[in-house]
């Protein structure tokens, strides 16, 4: 098993044992792999049914791909702007299409189907991360963050929020609006938990996710924020910046990952668990 981290100017590696507990996290001997470098700013590591991994190069608006054969390959150029990404069960692409605040789903064959373009008639602020639910509903948070490539200079929307589009993709709500910058979102694989990170605020919440696909009984998971999450098939959470920082369900950090690089984008593990 590989868990894919996603760097600043930098993708790596490393190999997981099979006892994801407090110091065995880490398999004997596991070092961490500088895969491949010439990025800008990598982001969104998704993993497709096959276990290729696909991420995002930003700054230089494309889509790459790290295939099981460990070949690199630019999938998609130009992208949209793309960040944050997620497999839906059809191995649709799902992306958070920066460049117009916009959401995407690209399918195999790299057509593009604009899901989404604003919220009551203004635009988003910025769509970053996403997690598709086991039912097809779709949770995307929208922080705002000033982007060169933007005309405007102002958020579009009124608050920083968390968003909930239908199964159907036909309905969207907001369904978490006091947080001060949510970022890094992920659910378990059962559909009924989310968390989210409130990067500014150096928080991660739980929530109970509800048949309509609202959010109830908000709960403080952690005292520290991330830009991407991920969790392993234990339910551990693997929060991201300065390197990933592990812990365990009951919200107990267990592991620490150094990474020797500024910032740690985002996380992922090169096999579907979630």
């Amino acid at each position: 098993m590989k868990n894919i981290l996603s760097l600043n100017a930098i993708l790596a590696c490393l190999v997981l044992s099979g006892n994801l507990f407090g110091q065995d996290i880490l398999a004997d001997g596991a070092q961490l792999e500088k895969l491949s470098g010439g990025f800008s700013f990598t982001e969104g590591p998704a993993s497709d049914s096959e276990g290729n991994v696909f991420f995002t190069d930003q700054p230089n608006d494309r889509i790459m791909k790290w295939s099981t054969d460990d070949i690199l390959t630019t999938w998609m150029k130009p992208s949209g702007r793309s960040n944050g990404l997620s497999f839906d069960q059809e191995d649709n692409l799902w992306s958070c299409a920066d460049k117009k605040n916009q959401l995407w789903k690209i399918d195999p064959e790299q057509n593009v189907d604009v899901v989404l373009e604003g919220y009551q008639h203004k635009l988003l602020n910025g769509p970053n991360d996403l997690w598709i639910a086991p039912d097809g509903g779709i949770y995307f948070s929208d922080p705002y963050y000033q982007r060169p490539w933007w005309d405007h200079q102002e958020m579009p929307q009124d608050c920083q929020c968390v968003y909930y589009l239908s199964p159907e993709h036909k309905n969207l709500k907001r369904v978490v609006d006091d947080l001060q910058q949510p970022n890094g979102i992920i659910g378990t694989p059962d559909g009924s938990m989310l968390y989210i990170t409130d990067i500014k605020d150096s928080k991660t919440y739980v929530y109970s996710v509800q048949p309509d696909g609202s959010l109830t009984d908000r709960r403080l998971f952690c005292e520290m924020g991330s830009d991407g999450m991920t969790l392993d098939e234990k339910g551990n959470l693997y929060l991201t910046n300065q390197g990933v920082f592990v812990f365990n369900q009951a919200g107990e950090q267990i592991f620490h990952i150094e990474v020797p690089e500024r910032w740690t984008a985002n996380v992922c593990f090169g096999e579907r668990i979630c």
